[in-house]
């Protein structure tokens, strides 16, 4: 691949990772919610997890859903009501000054397994696979693709939950607090429409 190849490739990872989505959203909730540090294992879970999407989407992984649609329909379906599990989870997450034990951010391996079941995830790794892959491309050249999209994902995302981080001192208020929770839930709960309605191709 040409150095033209790959900055595009750049661009377009920088401009998918960093616009609004589920993953963000989480983030940047997760920043208010428990302070940047405590979602870094969540940060790196949606780069290494799409990352490793990425490469298995770029060995062919994805033509399962071209030869068995019902599939990529499961795979939506599984998406939309973990979505909505976490979207509830944000809405009802305590304040910090409230008592009794507190709800701990999503960890590494969760946010790497919804990389498996979030539709726009499946649509950003074929679109990244389809326009800048060659015909017949090597396990080389797919992991490259993988390994530049992470490595731009992963501060395009760290922005969200840095941004979410530097405004905790203003929701200090449980009130405040809440009605944040309950506006960022739904506004993940909004990002099911267009992802049950994206497609692949």
């Amino acid at each position: 691949m040409n150095t033209d190849t790959l900055l595009a490739l750049g661009f377009y990872a920088l401009v998918t990772s960093i616009t609004p989505g589920p993953n963000n959203l989480m983030l940047l909730a997760s920043g208010v919610n428990f302070g940047f540090a405590k979602t870094l294992p969540h940060l790196a879970g949606i780069s290494i997890g799409f990352g490793v999407m990425v490469f298995g989407v770029g060995l062919g992984f994805a033509e399962l859903f071209t030869a068995y649609p019902p599939l990529y329909t499961g795979v939506r379906i599984v998406g939309a009501l973990y979505l909505v599990w976490l979207a509830w989870q944000i809405a009802t997450a305590p304040a910090p000054s409230d008592s009794g034990t507190r709800r701990r951010p999503l960890g590494f391996l969760g946010a790497a397994a919804f990389q498996w079941v979030n539709p726009k995830a499946w649509v950003m790794a074929v679109g990244a696979s389809a326009n800048y892959l060659p015909a017949g491309a090597t396990v080389v050249q797919v992991a490259v693709v993988a390994i530049i999209y992470a490595l731009v994902n992963a501060p395009s995302v760290a922005l969200w939950a840095l941004f979410g981080s530097s405004v905790r001192g203003w929701l200090q208020r449980a009130q405040n607090r809440r009605m944040f929770n309950i506006l960022m839930a739904i506004l993940l709960l909004a990002t099911l429409y267009p992802m049950l309605t994206a497609r692949l191709g």
